[in-house]
C-alpha cells in the first residue's frame, strides 16, 4: 500500500478525522454559544474583547487548522490510487472551503469588529460562519465514511 512520508492512507485518514472532529467541536461551540454572545459584551469594551478573542482563538485553532490543511493534501495524494478517491477529494475540498470562508468571510468581519461592535457586521459574522460549521461537520462525516471503507 502506498504511503506518504512513511504514513499509510489509514494513518492520514485518521489524522484528518481527528483534526476535523476537533475543529467541528470548536466551530459548533463558536456558532451556537460564543458568536451569539458577542452582542451581550457591550459597546464600551467590545473592541478590546474582540481583539483578545481573535488572538486567543488563534492560539487554539491555528495549529490544528494548519495541520489539517497539510494532512488533507497528503490524504488527497494517497487516496488517488484507491476506489475511495471521491471521498478523499471531497474531504480535502471541504477543508479548503472552510479556509476560504475563514479568510474571505469571517476574518474581514472580525477586522471590522476590532474597531467596535456593529450589529450588522455581527449578524453577517454569525450567518456566514454557517459555511465553516457545515464544512467541518460534513468533512468529519465524509472522513468517518472513508475510514470505515478503507478498514474493511
Amino acid at each position: 500500500m502506498p504511503n506518504f512520508i512513511g504514513f499509510s492512507l489509514f494513518s492520514w485518514t485518521l489524522a484528518n478525522l481527528c483534526a476535523s472532529l476537533f475543529m467541528t467541536g470548536v466551530i459548533w461551540f463558536v456558532q451556537i454559544v460564543h458568536y451569539p454572545l458577542f452582542s451581550k459584551v457591550g459597546r464600551d469594551g467590545f473592541a478590546e474583547y474582540e481583539r483578545r478573542h481573535a488572538d486567543l482563538t488563534g492560539y487554539v485553532v491555528a495549529p490544528v487548522m494548519l495541520f489539517e490543511l497539510a494532512a488533507s493534501f497528503a490524504l488527497a495524494y494517497l487516496v488517488r490510487w484507491t476506489p475511495n478517491a471521491t471521498l478523499g477529494y471531497a474531504a480535502s475540498g471541504l477543508v479548503v472551503t472552510a479556509w476560504l470562508s475563514t479568510f474571505g468571510l469571517q476574518v474581514p468581519c472580525h477586522n471590522q469588529l476590532r474597531k467596535g461592535f456593529s450589529s450588522a457586521v455581527h449578524t453577517r459574522l454569525v450567518r456566514t460562519n454557517w459555511v465553516r460549521t457545515l464544512s467541518w461537520t460534513v468533512r468529519a462525516v465524509v472522513l468517518l465514511a472513508l475510514l470505515l471503507r478503507i478498514t474493511r
